[in-house]
Formats: C-alpha cells, structure tokens, sequence
C-alpha cells in the first residue's frame, strides 16, 4: 500500500474504502462477510474507511467491526454531517451524538459536510452556527479533520473551497468527468492551497466496469496491459499527485485485493503517453451513445441567463451511456438542487453559446431537447419537493 498526506501531515492510504455498498443479506448488511473484506483491506494496509449517516447500517456495522477486533485506533473514520437534514444549532449535535453513538467512539477523523451542490448550502450551515460548532469540535478533540464533500459545478465549488479555512474536501472525478461537478480545475485549486482530495465515484458507481462498450475493453485489450477496466480507472487516478485518497466500494475479497495491489503498484505519472491514448479510445467508444457532442469545454459559457449548458448535457448524454435513471440523478445532483437551479427553460435564445462552441452544437435547439428527457412530470414534482425540503429557512 502506498500512502499520502493530509494537511497536518498524517500518512493516508491512497486507497480508501466506501463503505456504502457492502452486500445485503435480506435488508440488512450481510455483517460476517463485510468484516472479512474490512479485514482484508486492514491487513493490506488501508487505513481510511468513508461511510455516511444515511447510508443504512454502516456506521453502525463499522462500530461494530472495528470495536470488535480493536482496531480502531489504527485506521481514521471519515463520515458525514447530514447538513440537508439540519434546521438549528440543536440538530448539529444531535446528529453527531447519535453517529459517535453508532460508530463507538468518541472522536470522528474525518468530518464532512455531506453532499453540498450549491455555496447557498453552506451559508445555511454559517447561519446555525456551524464555524462555532466546528470550533468548539475541534478544540474538544471530537472531530480532528473537517471537510466537505461536493456535487455541483465548479463555480460554487470554488465558492465553498475559499469561504473557510477546511482541512480537506472529497469530490466526484474519473476519467469521464474530468471537466464535470468540481472538475480537474477545483482539483487543482484545492491541491494549491495544500486542501488534500478524496475521490468519491472513481469508476462512476461501477458503470466503468460493468457498462463499457465492446469497442473499450477490445481498446484495454490491445494496449498490452494486463490492467481490467477498474484498474484502468484507478490508475488514471493515482497518476495525478493533487489526489490524496481514491475511494472504493468493494464489497468482495477479491475486488480487495485487486484494488489494494494496484494501490501498491500505481504512482504520480507513470501513465505513458499511449496510456492516454488508449484512455481517449475508451472515452470515444463511450461517447458514441452520447445525443449531444459536448466535451464540456465551456467555451458557450457563462449563459447570460445562468443556464448551466455543459452540465445539463453531461447529464443527457449520461442518460444514453448510463441509463436514464442515472442520467436524471446526476441532473438532480448537479443542477435541480441548487438554490437558483440554472434550467433549460431559462435560455431565452440568444445564440451567444452557438457563436462561441467549438464543435458546432446548434445548443438552443438541444437545451430543448435535453430538457424534455430530463424533466419528465413526474420528476419535476419530486425534484419540487426535495427543493422544498432542502431549501427550508432556518430556524
């Protein structure tokens, strides 16, 4: 295992694991063999574990692993402050009592702001007293790291990045979204200012493994590496130094392994240069199912009414890669829940983004398009609702 530094100087395992999609056993956690692949990856040497209030019993099954087997102070528990869930100053303990409670300790390594997309978010948390908060944590020892974990695009995550003093941020990123969400710009802003960077979704939930066209693996194939499509992902990772942690939902011994040997093997720049081109290969048979051929580039942007353009056909094209459940999650997470969404139906047809995109898109015509697949009714009353919820005044 090879390891990199936090901002204090601490030793992290590049390779993290995401303790979100362990294997159910009915509706709960199959719980003997989730600490045989926990345990699979102490010993080979990964010391940062990533679970989450939401997501059921995994704090709860790593309380009980790591307490058992009396590991835990000898790796760092990262989890998450449902920050959408709070309403007063109140709820900020109460939430973070009862994940201290599930976990069995009395500390948290690594705490984050779960799942901001928009700067208005954290403003909301500024209202209730989280600088306070986090003070008094961090001086009582409670909480030795804070940090943030981001979907959004890059201009409220630059926003968030430079409104507070944070001790690390962990965002969406692989080798389709390298210009998506935060993106490889706020990757390298959060590096310059010594911010480390844990990588959440690095093979897009599995879907750069399980979902690659024919044309893709036949490209890995002829490359002369024997690396699978994750170790491709990884690696793509690990080449770039401004990456701290790369989180994994492995849930089998053997995707433990596989994941904890290339952690040993991959480092900053050993990719070749036909390395890259095989990965470009890839990423063209992906986008072959794309409807609009848009490389985020953003040359249309910014629309004079806000209308985020890159990002809303990264979500349509995700629909024809993906699924179309994806797709519109991925809107969700990345346009619908900010606080002054930047929707289709904002454009009034300008044509200044047609004036100004490289490859040409007639972008009026495919916003209407896009935006017709994306928000279905249905859709529009739950992402309503969400909004509803989300975007409450605090009291």
């Amino acid at each position: 295992m090879q390891y990199r530094c936090d901002k204090h100087g601490n030793l992290l395992s590049i390779l993290g694991y995401g303790c979100m999609r362990f294997t159910k056993k009915g509706n709960s956690i199959d719980i003997d063999k989730a600490e045989q692949e926990i345990l699979a990856a102490f010993r080979a040497g990964v010391n940062y574990y990533d679970t989450a209030y939401i997501y059921p019993g995994s704090e709860e099954l790593l309380g009980e692993v790591f307490g058992r087997n009396k590991i835990r102070d000898k790796i760092n528990i990262a989890t998450k402050l449902p920050q959408y869930m709070i309403r007063s100053r109140e709820g900020l303990d109460k939430y973070f009592e009862e994940e201290l409670a599930r976990l069995r300790t009395t500390y948290i390594d690594y705490y984050l702001m779960h799942h901001l997309t928009d700067v208005a978010m954290w403003e909301k948390l500024k209202q209730v007293g989280i600088l306070s908060w986090i003070a008094d944590k961090k001086a009582s020892g409670a909480i030795r790291n804070i940090g943030f974990s981001y979907h959004g695009n890059t201009e409220n995550f630059l926003k968030i990045l430079n409104d507070y003093d944070w001790d690390f941020c962990q965002i969406q990123y692989n080798y389709l979204d390298e210009v998506s969400q935060a993106g490889v710009k706020g990757l390298k802003a959060a590096a310059a200012k010594g911010i480390p960077v844990v990588i959440m979704e690095p093979l897009r939930g599995g879907k750069l493994v399980n979902m690659l066209p024919a044309g893709a693996l036949e490209a890995m194939k002829k490359s002369g590496h024997d690396w699978t499509p994750a170790e491709w992902g990884l690696r793509w990772l690990y080449n770039q130094k401004e990456v701290t942690v790369v989180l994994s939902g492995m849930n089998s011994v053997e995707m433990v392994e596989e994941n904890c040997r290339t952690a040993s093997e991959a480092a900053a720049g050993h990719l070749t240069e036909a390395d890259f081109e095989t990965l470009e290969e890839v990423k063209n048979c992906i986008r072959e199912k794309e409807k609009v051929g848009c490389t985020g580039c953003r040359y249309c942007m910014p629309c004079p009414k806000g209308v985020d353009i890159p990002g809303i056909f990264r979500c349509y094209n995700a629909m024809y890669t993906e699924g179309k459940s994806a797709g519109r999650f991925q809107f969700a997470q990345t346009v619908s829940l900010s606080k002054e969404p930047p929707f289709a139906t904002q454009c009034v047809g300008c044509g200044k983004c047609e004036q100004h995109c490289p490859q040409g898109i007639p972008i009026r015509e495919k916003l209407k398009e896009a935006d017709r697949e994306l928000r279905p009714l249905p859709y529009r009353i739950g992402i309503g609702i969400a909004r509803k919820i989300m975007f409450r005044k605090v009291k």
